[in-house]
């Protein structure tokens, strides 16, 4: 971009009147139309041939013909870098030696003399990292730009040295502020230097600069002549009158300073830092908003979750959840652990589809459904069936995946039903990982789809890991292969059910910033041997019914229970029990039936099972009734009790006896 060259030697106001006279001197004359018209000059300017008190002659058509438009032609490199509440400097050469400091700047960091490298003068450079990135620039030609630098409050010492005219040191600033720097390559016209004897008259008449270095002069004394890249580009009609308003002879009376037009141009860099503390503070404030709605929604999440899982007496669980990326959308992941008496358990665990709390809200809903379902000791899919209907119940637009399992030491097996859910991985004793195959339905709330329930061995010192899809799903990659890096890590996993979910999570690579929550549920069926074997047994008997069956059913209790080395006010109450169970059987029941007797480290069961489905209920006998007094009598004893049917139809009744801690 090409700079207008003045003399020095002009004062400054013949300069002014001088450009303006060269630069209407150069500006190009419209030339006449045909018909005695004119065309409109450049820029838009436009012959006027009204005089100076007459209105503007209308256009053809009646408008109003439009205003000249004004120019920057009268604006020197003082008047526009000197009045912009950027901060600016301009430095030449290798050292960066200060040419220019605009008021914003001295006001901030105060006054420097000029010429003075930029490492001794402008340690607030240093301290804000810009120093290299300068080098880089007049090295590379190419701006560079740093964001968001805070500047300390107050403002650092000032190097000693004459200041710039209209440069008076500012108060500084009361708190500290941001910029974003620009530092751009440009390139200033090289100085002249006169010999010495001339005229003083021809020197420059005012802003000398006292006592400052020749370099120094000779530098603020060079013009912005033009930008390397568009995005530093100085407008063209900037003039170089700049000079007489920062420096004049530094060589005090040996020397003249102008520039010269076949010299070779000086390399410099300009500073440009504009204050973007409002910006950042806003920032700021934003982001502590959203990290307070996060807060909100991950403990609004959490305690939707189960605060201390249930610990069964069979199984070791345990379970971890992590919510995704840093936004305050939390996730619908759940998970649950659920004891349903006589020794089962039930596991679960779910993804509601989306996120926010609306995800969250629905989760909540169906995790206290699932609740109160299992309560009823339903079979797995018949649960999922209910869960079906709620679902599209509490909200018709959103579904939720979910496996539901039913955990029976009994049988050693894991009775489950899964709604669109990720597999189920167990582990075998020897390492062996299987997937628990179908069956599997569609997502709740989608409605239309009878749900059925499979199942897979839980032998003791095998494990099971149920998970949500935020494990193993990745944009790149099938989900499946994720369940299938997931099976590689479990097979190798080993130590508690927490340092498990711990590992499985690190093996999968899941961070903070891992962008969908995860929710994992680990639990093992471990093999006791010694001492612990000892505090687990089980004993059953066969019942074939007729009169006989009440009093073997009395004596088999009474002998195990006695084996078993339990108190006796507890074997007392566990013979009552058993024998009240039996005269319901087989006073409502079917064949076959069967009397089983299981002991844990925590608890006695006694549980009765006929071929019939019909479930007993507690109800207030009459004092002239002469049987429904035995659920009463069982309830009143027992720490607990329940029934449920069984799978193939018939139904099992059950109550439990809290063992003496120690």
């Amino acid at each position: 971009m090409n700079f207008t060259r003045w003399s020095a030697r002009l004062p400054r106001t013949q300069r002014r009147i001088a450009a303006r006279a060269d630069r209407g001197a150069r500006r190009p004359q419209p030339a006449p139309a045909a018909g005695g018209g004119s065309v409109p000059a450049a820029r838009g300017e436009r012959a006027d041939p009204s005089g100076p008190g007459d209105p503007p002659a209308a256009t053809p058509d009646g408008a109003a013909p439009p205003a000249a438009v004004p120019t920057l032609d009268g604006l020197s490199v003082h008047d526009l870098l000197g009045q912009v509440p950027a901060l600016v400097a301009v430095v030449y050469g290798p050292e960066h030696r200060i040419a220019y400091l605009n008021d914003a700047y001295a006001d901030l960091f105060g006054s420097r003399a000029l010429g003075t490298p930029a490492r001794q003068a402008l340690p607030e450079l240093r301290e804000l990292g810009l120093l290299p990135l300068m080098d880089q620039v007049l090295r590379s030609g190419k701006p560079r730009t740093v964001k968001s630098r805070r500047v300390p409050a107050g403002r650092p010492a000032t190097t000693p040295g004459p200041r710039q005219e209209g440069s008076a040191p500012g108060p500084g600033r009361s708190r500290h502020g941001y910029y974003t720097f620009t530092c751009s390559p440009i390139e200033m016209a090289a100085p002249t230097v006169l010999a010495p004897g001339e005229p003083a008259d021809e020197r420059p008449a005012e802003g000398a600069v006292d006592g400052a270095p020749a370099d120094g002069a000779i530098a603020a004394a060079a013009l912005l002549r033009k930008a390397v890249t568009p995005e530093t580009a100085v407008p063209e009609t900037i003039v170089t009158d700049a000079v007489s308003d920062t420096v004049s002879d530094a060589v005090t009376g040996t020397a003249a300073l102008g520039t010269d037009p076949a010299a070779e141009p000086i390399r410099g860099v300009l500073v440009f830092g504009a204050d973007v503390t409002d910006q950042v503070e806003s920032a700021e404030r934003l982001r502590a908003s959203e990290r307070l709605q996060r807060e909100a929604a991950v403990t609004l999440q959490r305690s939707l979750l189960p605060q201390e899982l249930e610990q069964p007496d069979d199984l070791r669980v345990a379970a971890t959840y992590q919510p995704g990326g840093t936004d305050a959308a939390v996730g619908g992941d759940w998970y649950d652990v659920i004891t349903l008496g006589a020794g089962r358990t039930a596991l679960v665990i779910g993804d509601v589809m989306g996120r926010g709390m609306r995800a969250a809200a629905v989760m909540g809903q169906l995790r206290t459904a699932v609740r109160a379902y299992a309560r009823l000791d339903l079979p797995p899919h018949e649960v999922l069936q209910l869960l079906d209907g709620l679902a599209a119940e509490i909200d018709p637009h959103q579904i939720a995946t979910c496996v539901y399992a039913v955990h029976d030491p009994n049988e050693n097996r894991l009775v489950y039903a899964s709604a669109g859910h990720l597999p189920i991985l167990v582990r075998d004793p020897d390492g062996t990982v299987r997937r628990a195959s179908e069956p599997t339905g569609p997502p709740l709330g989608t409605g239309g789809w009878l749900h059925t329930s499979g199942s897979v061995p839980l032998a003791p010192g095998a494990s099971a890991v149920l998970y949500t899809d935020g494990l193993v799903e990745r944009r790149d990659k099938d989900i499946y292969d994720g369940v299938a890096a997931l099976e590689r890590v479990f097979a190798g996993a080993t130590g508690s059910p927490q340092v498990m979910c711990d590992r499985l999570i690190r093996a999968l690579g899941i961070t903070a910033e891992h962008d969908d929550d995860v929710a994992v549920l680990v639990l093992q069926h471990p093999a006791r041997t010694g001492h612990d074997a000892e505090l687990f047994h089980n004993a059953a008997l066969e019942l074939l019914g007729g009169v006989e069956a009440a009093p073997r059913a009395r004596a088999f209790a009474s002998g195990v229970l006695a084996s078993w080395r339990f108190p006796l006010e507890l074997r007392d109450l566990g013979v009552l029990a058993a024998s009240e169970l039996v005269a319901n059987s087989l006073q409502h029941g079917t064949p076959p039936m069967r009397l089983r007797l299981r002991r844990t480290d925590r608890r006695l069961i006694i549980e009765v099972t006929d071929g019939d489905d019909h479930l007993p209920r507690r109800r207030r006998a009459e004092p002239v009734d002469e049987a429904g007094r035995g659920i009463s009598i069982v309830a009143t004893i027992a720490s607990s009790w329940g029934s449920r049917r069984t799978p193939g139809g018939g139904k099992a009744v059950w109550c439990e006896f809290a063992l003496p801690a120690g």
